[in-house]
C-alpha cells in the first residue's frame, strides 16, 4: 500500500514536471567550454554530430581549436546509460543523489548558475521518461532553459560519475 502511495507521487512529479516544461522551455545553445575555449552551439550542431558524425560550422571550429577528435564527443553524446523516470526520480531526490546532481551539475549547468541542481534533475528524469535511457544529447535537449553550459574538460568524470550512480537502479528496469 504505501510503496503504491510512492509510486504515485513519484508519478504525479513526473507529469507535473513534464507539463511544466514546455518545448519552448528546452536548451536551444549550448556554451562549451573546453580547453580554454568557449563557444555558443546550436544544439541542432550537436545533434549533426551525433546523427552523421560531421562536425560544422561553429562546433567544428571549437573542436579543431581545441585539438579534439569529433568522433569522441559524438560517442560521449550518445552513450546511453540505463534508467527509469520514476526511480530516477525519487533516487535524485535523496541525499546521494543531491550530491551526484550537485557533481554532475559543475559540468553541466545554467548560465545563471540558478536553480542548477532543480534543471539537472528535471533534464535527466526527462530523458529517461520515454525510453528507460539517458544519453548526453537528450540531457541537453531537455534542459529547461534556452542555454546550457557544457564544461568540455570535466564532462568525461561527470558521466562517470553519474552512470556510478545509475548502475545499482538498473536492476530495476
Amino acid at each position: 500500500m504505501q510503496r503504491r502511495i510512492v509510486t504515485a507521487i513519484a508519478l504525479a512529479s513526473l507529469g507535473l514536471i513534464t507539463l511544466a516544461i514546455s518545448p519552448g522551455l528546452a536548451a536551444e545553445r549550448v556554451r562549451l567550454n573546453y580547453r580554454g575555449f568557449s563557444r555558443t552551439v546550436p544544439v541542432v550542431l550537436l545533434e549533426l554530430l551525433a546523427n552523421t558524425g560531421e562536425a560544422t560550422g561553429v562546433l567544428g571550429g571549437l573542436l579543431n581549436q581545441a585539438g579534439q577528435n569529433p568522433g569522441e564527443l559524438r560517442s560521449l553524446l550518445t552513450r546511453p546509460l540505463a534508467a527509469d523516470a520514476v526511480i530516477l526520480d525519487r533516487s535524485l531526490n535523496s541525499r546521494p543523489g543531491e550530491w551526484v546532481l550537485d557533481y554532475v551539475g559543475q559540468s553541466i549547468h545554467t548560465g545563471a548558475g540558478v536553480a542548477d541542481r532543480q534543471a539537472l534533475r528535471s533534464a535527466l528524469v526527462l530523458s529517461a521518461s520515454d525510453d528507460q535511457q539517458i544519453t548526453l544529447l537528450e540531457l541537453l535537449q531537455n534542459y529547461p532553459t534556452e542555454e546550457v553550459v557544457l564544461e568540455g574538460d570535466n564532462i568525461q568524470a561527470a558521466y562517470n560519475r553519474l552512470a556510478s550512480f545509475l548502475r545499482p537502479l538498473s536492476i530495476f528496469l
